[in-house]
């Protein structure tokens, strides 16, 4: 049988997965469905490119990870455009079918988990958070005890002769990455004496830079939308979204920025 778009991309499967939960079916509803499948699917994309991006990393191919950070760079630039969709819903609207939500909230997005762990920000206590059963927790273990995007990162670095300490190096993975002198002063050193490298910095600063941005732009949506009512799921909402702003995942390359 000859191979068609419509079998390759199983497309009778992917458009019967949006089913409003509002009887009859609230208009904002779908879009609301359709924005949030659509994060987890760049959610995985995003995640299958740090693999490869930690790979290449790993095997000292400077420029084979430039193109693979751009793409990651570009798919969180796709993560924060998709926000103006969802402004065109007015608070009503979300009030329509809010109540149809009941516990499920997007704290409970599991991808996002690994892909915060993986970028660094490791937290013990929302690991433990998340119910043993609950799917993909496995993963989000697994992300919690492995080496960082900035481990291997740092791991590279130490291989084209930067002084990366020991300490940082041979990190217990499982905290939280924290800025570090020695560090810093090798970022400086890279600035001002390896350019090809320099692009590799100035790409991980873009998707750090992306990533609070989008932080940004949910805090404000979810503003908008619910004001200072309780997140679904009963989170605290915005008060919850605020407390990760601006919170940087890759720390040295901003605290070297008011020294070059």
């Amino acid at each position: 049988m000859t191979l068609t778009y419509h079998d390759y991309l199983k497309i009778e499967d992917l458009l019967d997965i949006q089913v409003p939960r509002s009887d009859p079916p609230e208009h904002d509803e779908t879009l609301f469905i359709i924005i949030h499948q659509t994060y987890e699917l760049w959610f995985k994309q995003f995640l299958h490119e740090m693999d490869r991006t930690e790979q290449l990393m790993a095997s000292d191919d400077l420029w084979g990870c430039i193109a693979t950070l751009k793409r990651m760079r570009m798919v969180m630039k796709t993560l924060v455009q998709q926000v103006d969709i969802l402004e065109t819903m007015t608070p009503l609207s979300f009030v329509s079918f809010r109540d149809r939500l009941d516990t499920a909230s997007g704290f409970q997005s599991m991808q996002f988990r690994i892909l915060e762990f993986r970028l660094g920000h490791k937290r013990a206590g929302l690991l433990d958070a998340i119910e043993e059963g609950v799917p993909l927790r496995d993963r989000v273990q697994a992300a919690f005890d492995a080496p960082t995007l900035q481990d291997a990162f740092h791991g590279f670095l130490a291989r084209k002769g930067c002084q990366i300490p020991d300490e940082v190096l041979d990190r217990d993975v499982t905290q939280p990455i924290a800025p570090n002198d020695a560090v810093q002063e090798a970022l400086l050193r890279v600035y001002q004496q390896q350019p090809d490298i320099t692009v590799m910095l100035e790409l991980l600063t873009d998707i750090d830079e992306g990533l609070q941005e989008w932080r940004y732009r949910h805090v404000k949506l979810a503003e908008r939308t619910i004001g200072s009512k309780i997140g679904t799921g009963g989170s605290d909402g915005v008060e919850f979204l605020k407390k990760s702003l601006f919170r940087p995942m890759f720390p040295d390359l901003w605290a070297i920025r008011s020294r070059m």
